[in-house]
């Protein structure tokens, strides 16, 4: 189901957004590897995917897993078929949990992508990243590529319901080097500052200026 939808409407939406990527060369093109992105918009995970020849799992809330009416059963048998990893934000062991199934993918060899800020920056400031990408690095031993998303908040705003016209550009920076603090997962102060490096790895591709305050607090 995902390479048929990819290939239904990746040329439609290239050509709308006008999609360039820079800096491909940093995506290894086998074996597990994560991809740590700044989020803007909630279609950040429907353009990144188009630049790349690999499948991409990512995260998604649990609620676009359940069915109700024909457009949610639709999302719903979208995010199933194209094994995507359900996550129950309010519930913090669910979301501990949940990280177990996106290690799999990237001990499997697949391409995994996480938002460490948590949420969609409310003002495309980037803001402190959750511990969560720490562990799966350090429990996978996986590279740690740093992305940034840029033009996504023009085409789809949050808030806003229907998409517009905008240019959209994803960069991949050069592997975090996290060689020092391999075989530290379980140390919760290594969590935080291996969080903070991939961040900061964020920042300088993407330009943000960085908030050292979580995005969810921000938001609230």
């Amino acid at each position: 189901m995902y390479e048929h939808v990819k290939r239904l409407a990746g040329p439609v939406l290239r050509a709308a957004a006008r999609l360039e990527a820079v800096g491909l060369e940093n995506v290894p093109q086998s074996n597990g590897v994560i991809l740590a992105s700044n989020h803007l918009s909630i279609v950040d995970s429907t353009f990144l995917p188009l630049v790349l020849d690999r499948q991409v799992t990512f995260m998604a809330k649990a609620e676009y897993f359940e069915g109700g009416s024909w457009p949610t059963r639709i999302v719903s048998s979208f995010m199933r078929g194209s094994g995507q990893v359900p996550v129950d934000r309010a519930n913090q062991r669910a979301a501990v949990a949940s990280l177990d199934a996106c290690l799999r993918v990237v001990k499997d060899g697949g391409v995994f992508c996480i938002y460490p800020e948590g949420t969609r920056s409310p003002d495309g400031r980037l803001y402190r990243a959750k511990t969560g990408v720490a562990w799966l690095a350090l429990m996978s031993g996986a590279p740690v590529v740093p992305v940034a998303m840029s033009g996504t908040d023009r085409v789809l705003p949050p808030g806003r319901m229907l998409p517009r016209p905008a240019k959209v550009k994803v960069t991949f920076g050069k592997p975090v080097d996290l060689s020092m603090y391999e075989g530290s997962a379980a140390d919760a102060g290594t969590r935080r500052a291996v969080s903070d490096l991939i961040v900061q790895a964020i920042a300088e591709v993407s330009g943000q200026e960085y908030v050292p305050l979580y995005a969810a607090r921000a938001k609230g």
